[in-house]
């Protein structure tokens, strides 16, 4: 699967869900209020900017954005919200794209690092922020931990969440550090679902940190949350903070 056939016209439609899931005022609000915090009155650059989830709200915030993002479908989206003066948008991958000017914040969230498919890309997508960023300036990466643990011996799969009319399963190749989340979505009736797929490739936290090292980065600080909690070995996801020296 391309990241262009996945982030079609049809996702893009149905992507923002005002108020709920990664909308919720709990999960956006910290989110937001962090990110100004790190820009330190600066200019942020947004990789994978979407249709504007964390950059609209945190334009609103004073803190100017940029942002670069693939997807033309999930542009036009934002454009629905903030235009071009408002929120500039370089089309293009997050790993070799260049936005113009120097930043003081550049940030990817909400698991998105792992949508690049191999350890190089990865890599290159930390020396892009390095590129991208002034002496001091920060890159931040929200990412989930890989449950490996929940995996028993000899079973390819994981269910990670399940409600009324939602499950979530990943199906894991450990050897190419791939997994694929399966996102089954019922009709009110239970009869009928809708299936969504999107490829990742995992990365452990040391990982993350070798990429940034190798990019330059020093780490300042990881937490299991946008709110500051401490990361601990049960954590299942962190923000991370890289700083340019």
């Amino acid at each position: 699967m391309e990241q262009e056939q996945i982030w079609d016209a049809d996702t893009a439609r149905r992507y923002d869900t005002p108020g709920t899931g990664m909308f919720a005022p709990e999960v956006l609000e910290p989110t937001v209020e962090r990110l100004a915090e790190l820009a330190g009155g600066g200019p942020a650059l947004e990789f994978a900017v979407g249709t504007g989830r964390v950059a609209v709200p945190l334009a609103a915030r004073g803190v100017p954005v940029t942002g670069i993002e693939l997807s033309r479908p999930m542009i036009d989206r934002l454009r629905e919200k903030a235009d071009d003066t408002a929120i500039p948008v370089v089309v293009g991958d997050m790993a070799t794209a260049r936005a113009p000017g120097t930043y003081t914040l550049v940030y990817l969230v909400y698991n998105t690092i792992s949508n690049l498919l191999t350890q190089a890309e990865q890599v290159e997508c930390f020396r892009n922020a390095a590129r991208h960023l002034a002496p001091g300036g920060r890159f931040v990466v929200e990412l989930w931990v890989p449950e490996l643990r929940r995996l028993p011996p000899g079973t390819p799969a994981t269910v990670w969440h399940a409600e009324d009319g939602y499950i979530g399963l990943d199906t894991y190749d450990v050897l190419r550090q791939h997994v694929v989340s399966h996102h089954f979505r019922f009709d009110e009736e239970g009869r009928q679902a809708r299936l969504d797929r999107s490829p990742h490739r995992y990365i452990w936290p040391a990982e993350l940190d070798l990429m940034a090292r190798l990019a330059g980065f020093e780490r300042e600080s990881r937490h299991a949350d946008w709110s500051g909690a401490e990361f601990t070995a049960e954590s299942r996801s962190h923000v991370s903070v890289y700083r340019i020296p």
